[in-house]
This record gives structure tokens, sequence and C-alpha cells, in this order.
């Protein structure tokens, strides 16, 4: 079950609420009483977990690659023939 964050406009009380996806949301202040509840969005927090993530798997500052992980640009015309 999700967890809802609550916010009073007329008192200030912030809590949590465990409801269902189906639940309507809280309307009424526990603490004041009054119809003034809002629902606060917060940011979700992701964590990487197991093998497969690295430090290293994340694009360049700039977007482009670096110079490290480009293939080696060799051309046959860069060789001297003999």
């Amino acid at each position: 079950m999700p967890v809802y964050t609550y916010r009073c406009d007329s008192c200030g009380v912030q809590f949590e609420r465990h409801q269902s996806f189906q639940d309507a949301p809280l309307k009424t202040c526990p603490e004041c009483r009054k119809k003034s509840l809002k629902k606060v969005i917060t940011p979700t927090k992701i964590i990487f977990k197991g093998s497969g993530f690295y430090a290293t798997d994340h694009r360049s500052p700039s977007g482009s690659e670096s110079r490290e992980s480009k293939p080696s640009e060799t051309k046959n015309s860069d060789k001297k023939s003999e």
C-alpha cells in the first residue's frame, strides 16, 4: 500500500497515512477538524541495489562520449604502404 503525506492548511500539521489506491483522499484534519487537508507531493527515492549498477554507468558531464570510450579510429591510409 502506498504512503501518502497530507498537510493541513489551517493548523499546519503534517502526517503520513497508508491508503489503498481505491481509497478517497482525506479531507478533514485529525487535529483541528477543519476540511483543509491537501496531499503533499514528495519526490520518489530511487535506490539501485545489486550487481550491475556501477558508478561509471552514466554519461559524461558534456553529454558526449569521453575519449577513452570511443573506438580507436585508425585508417589504412594512415599506415605507410610498402
